[in-house]
């Protein structure tokens, strides 16, 4: 009997059992959805499951505001994809079910704080009127969330230097499904690894200082059933976390503007909304589809996209994390409009290999067609030799190209696609030049500075008639003439000064003149150049002696400016060369190899050789080749005296451009003196005239290009 009842109390058991493992298989199910207004500012949302079960994961998208919710191993029951919702903030919910998972996803006009409570089979979730950006700002960010309550741990920990200079964290963990916290704690940068045990060994401080990186420090230590990591940065920096599979890594970076924006002309630039995305060994083909939904976009999944993955992002652009999902599963894509191909990449090659081949079938099999292009301003010549260029094909292999001159036309013959570029070419090719006028002032500036120095010296005797004395002094002048004048009465013999030559002061009797014994001795006259400069003279008369000196220096200064201006214009076509020339030819006679005379002539020309180009953003860049020769006699000679200048310069339309000129500097000295006399050390200065002379003569060029206002093209 004990046994029949024990035997009737272990099958009961045993069914209810199975019929516990039943119910444990048998997926969750969500049965409504129910939205209530309370206020403008509050609305609760309470979604209704046939069974109880845990809180389901989330995450919010601030741009544009979404609250997402996974239910894992649940399907929808509801009947009902999405649930239009009028009035406060919400404005409608959506799900989606795929592959046993199901997300429910509140669509707001804004972002907005909320709070969850599970009650039995009952989730209710309650929208506050705050802004999601504050509640972010406020609260620690939840990087993950984990999924079991069993005990994980930290199995390394290890530091790197990125090959940008950035620091890089890397923690190997136990389980990919490890729950870890991250936010910036005023300087540092701290982790939480939720219910995870850290090795003793592992719990130390590491100084990374030395390695170059923002990151000078890591402290890792447990606290309580957690582990945390404190990561310590200088200076201004920045942080991205992501994981892969057991390998969860912190990248630490200076913020520098200036590379940034080098580094991003060199990688893909990814502008689309920012979505966080926790997915725990979940099929492609099902993250694919939340990001379908989240973007709006039609995505054509191929059926070789097989496979599953874990994956774990925090506000990334949804574009950067499907080239993340795709470049991790071997994938590509191909955009048309707003629907994506996403297949395997040499799925993806081989499709295009086959249309590129079918493409080149219909070439060789498509018929011929004929058009005539009438040319305006391009020649017909020119374009066939563009056309047939056979390092840069326009045409197809069977195309043919036919030029006429005479009417400048041009008959083309290709398949109709072919045609089409053509015509395009054409059109682009085919416009009226731009035309410069180009202004050149050629300007030779001379400056010659003179200064000379001359001396004239005299000496006279002197002779006593009676109670009357008289002076006579007379001189020679070494250019030719003579210099002369009457005698002067005089009582005194003191030193007295003068200038000039002495004058007629008293006229002597006749008598006098008669009884008057005179001796001539020749003067020095050696006068400046132009005898308008600074003259100073002495004359020293002592009577014991008898004799009168006269000494007079004088000096001269004198400055001189010339300017030669030449100012040649000419008119250019763009990348078109373009001379002007003005000038004389000069005879020039020379003889041939038999002796025989014979007539040739010198260019005595100034030239200006120019090639213009205009720029797209409307400035002129001009080559230049300029020219000035003129005549010269050397030694009873004709040559010429040539200066040239040949300079690339870049000119804004209108403006002028001063360009370098060549600069000429002559000196010279010339000395006339008294032989014998004017050599004598610091007296022959008396016996001698000195002259200095300085030239400098410099060419000057300035250059004013101009667009002429006609072109078409012009404004």
């Amino acid at each position: 009997m004990m046994k029949r009842q024990m035997l009737k109390w272990l099958n009961r058991v045993a069914l209810g059992l199975l019929a516990v493992c039943a119910f444990a298989d048998e997926p969750n199910a969500i049965k409504s959805i129910d939205v209530r207004t309370e206020s403008g500012d509050r609305q609760i949302v309470t979604i209704t499951l046939k069974r109880p079960a845990e809180a389901p994961a989330n995450f919010a998208v601030n741009t544009p505001p979404r609250i997402a919710f996974d239910f894992v191993n649940t399907v929808n029951d509801s009947g009902k994809a999405s649930v239009p919702v009028t009035g406060g903030n919400l404005k409608l919910v959506n799900i989606a079910e795929a592959s046993g998972r199901t997300r429910v996803v509140l669509s707001l006009l804004h972002g907005v704080s909320y709070d969850t409570k599970m009650d039995g089979n009952k989730l209710a979730i309650t929208l506050n009127n705050a802004t999601l950006a504050t509640q972010v700002s406020n609260a620690t960010t939840q990087f993950s969330v984990a999924q079991n309550v069993s005990k994980e741990s930290i199995r390394d920990v290890d530091f790197r230097r990125g090959t940008a200079g950035e620091g890089r964290i890397i923690v190997n963990l136990s389980s990919p499904s490890i729950g870890i916290d991250i936010r910036q704690q005023g300087k540092s940068l701290v982790l939480e690894f939720a219910k995870t045990a850290l090795p003793r060994q592992l719990e130390r401080r590491m100084d990374v200082g030395d390695f170059g990186t923002p990151v000078q420090s890591i402290d890792t230590y447990s606290q309580g059933e957690n582990s945390k990591m404190v990561i310590d940065p200088k200076g201004n920096w920045e942080y991205s976390a992501y994981q892969t599979e057991n390998r969860f890594i912190v990248e630490v970076r200076n913020v520098d503007e200036a590379a940034k924006r080098i580094a991003e002309l060199d990688k893909p630039s990814y502008k689309g909304d920012k979505l966080s995305l926790n997915f725990q060994n979940v099929e492609v083909r099902t993250v694919l589809q939340v990001i379908a939904e989240f973007t709006q976009k039609n995505i054509i999944t191929s059926d070789t996209v097989t496979g599953s993955l874990t994956l774990r992002l925090k506000d990334v652009p949804w574009d950067q994390a499907l080239d993340l999902i795709l470049q991790s599963k071997g994938l590509d894509k191909r955009e048309n409009g707003s629907v994506l191909w996403v297949a395997p990449r040499d799925e993806i090659a081989s499709r295009e290999k086959q249309a590129l081949e079918s493409q080149k079938q219909v070439e060789d099999l498509e018929p011929l067609r004929s058009q005539t292009f009438q040319l305006n301003y391009v020649k017909a010549d020119l374009l066939k030799k563009i056309l047939s260029d056979e390092k840069q094909p326009v045409l197809s292999k069977r195309g043919a190209v036919i030029a006429e001159p005479d009417n400048n036309l041009l008959f083309v013959q290709d398949i109709p696609s072919r045609l089409t570029e053509v015509e395009k070419l054409i059109t682009r090719l085919d416009a009226p030049a731009r035309q410069v006028m180009i202004e050149a002032r050629i300007v030779s500036a001379s400056d010659t500075f003179g200064r000379t120095l001359g001396a004239r010296l005299g000496i006279a005797t002197q002779r006593v008639a009676g109670n009357n004395t008289f002076n006579t002094v007379s001189g020679f002048n070494l250019a030719g003439g003579s210099a002369s004048s009457a005698a002067s009465s005089s009582s005194s013999s003191s030193s007295s000064s003068t200038s000039g030559s002495t004058s007629t002061g008293a006229a002597a009797p006749s008598g006098a003149v008669q009884n008057f014994f005179s001796q001539q001795i020749s003067n020095v006259n050696l006068p400046a150049t132009g005898s308008t400069g600074g003259d100073f003279g002495v004359s020293i008369f002592n009577a014991a002696v008898g004799g009168l000196i006269s000494l007079e220096l004088q000096a001269l200064e004198a400055e001189g400016q010339g300017k030669i201006i030449s100012s040649p214009r000419v008119v250019a076509r763009d990348q078109t060369k373009a001379t002007i020339k003005q000038g004389t030819k000069i005879p020039f006679l020379t003889r041939d190899s038999q002796g025989n005379a014979l007539e040739t002539f010198l260019d005595a020309t100034l030239t200006l050789d120019v090639t213009p180009r205009v720029t797209p953003d409307g400035r002129i860049y001009m080559e230049l080749d300029i020219m000035k020769n003129a005549p010269t006699t050397f030694n009873g000679q004709t040559s010429l005296d040539e200066k040239s200048i040949h300079t690339n310069v870049l000119v804004g339309n209108g403006d002028t451009a001063v360009l370098g000129g060549i600069y000429e500097s002559t000196d010279s000295t010339s000395v006339s003196k008294v032989p014998l006399l004017g050599d004598i050390p610091i007296l022959g200065n008396l016996f001698k005239q000195k002259s200095d002379t300085k030239e400098r003569t410099e060419l000057l060029l300035f250059i004013t290009p101009k667009i002429l206002p006609s072109d078409p093209l012009i404004k």
